[in-house]
């Protein structure tokens, strides 16, 4: 019975374990950091409005309404920064996309797509500084007024760089966009939930801005 299965084993076609290249590294990377950035979006769209006297909040479990909404907006933020770095260095480890270092941080030679690069570039130099000026060091040394303004950008940063993983081929091929494709309806899906965030964000300060302005009259 043994060698009946060990010489049927020898007779089976031997089957190899696909093996991710950097260049499916980089578009994981990718996909997961517009993940935790509409994520941090979301929160940060919850930090900024009284959601703790909202009757909804109210009801929701104690387990719940425990978390840290501003210690988890934090912590996504830095992991998507640190995702979004990631994803384009990737790029440079792998033979088949021929990118260089110039090509990420000035991509007006990059080897493929460098339109849709630079939207990426663009978004990665944004993000940077959003989070750069987060840090107390520097948040300490300007007016809260200036420092929710810059904040306020992330609401057309972060899409833009949804919008650049969207437009890109995630095979660097130049092929035509399929916007069926899995990972793009998910991007897709990510754009939708920060477009209609900031809409809802943008309501919410023109309602308050008029109650305050009922009350002062």
């Amino acid at each position: 019975m043994q060698s009946r299965i060990f010489s049927y084993a020898l007779t089976q076609p031997k089957t190899r374990m696909s093996v991710l290249s950097f260049l499916d590294l980089s578009s994981y990377a990718g996909l997961a950091a517009t993940g935790l950035f509409t994520l941090n979006i979301l929160l940060g769209t919850l930090l900024g409005i009284a959601y703790k006297k909202h009757r909804y909040w109210v009801k929701l479990p104690q387990s719940i309404k425990q978390i840290n909404i501003y210690k988890l907006h934090n912590c996504t933020a830095y992991i998507a920064l640190l995702l979004m770095l990631i994803h384009p260095i990737f790029l440079l480890f792998d033979p088949k996309t021929t990118f260089k270092f110039i090509d990420i941080v000035f991509p007006l030679n990059a080897p493929h797509q460098k339109l849709f690069v630079a939207l990426g570039t663009l978004s990665m130099f944004a993000i940077f500084t959003l989070v750069i000026t987060s840090q107390k060091v520097v948040k300490n040394r300007m007016s809260f007024r200036t420092w929710k303004n810059i904040h306020l950008i992330s609401y057309f940063v972060a899409p833009l760089f949804i919008l650049h993983g969207i437009v890109m081929d995630p095979q660097l091929l130049d092929r035509p966009l399929d916007l069926l494709d899995a990972e793009k309806i998910l991007s897709e899906l990510c754009l939708v939930i920060l477009v209609a965030a900031g809409i809802f964000r943008y309501r919410y300060h023109l309602t308050n801005q008029q109650s305050k302005t009922k009350k002062s009259l």
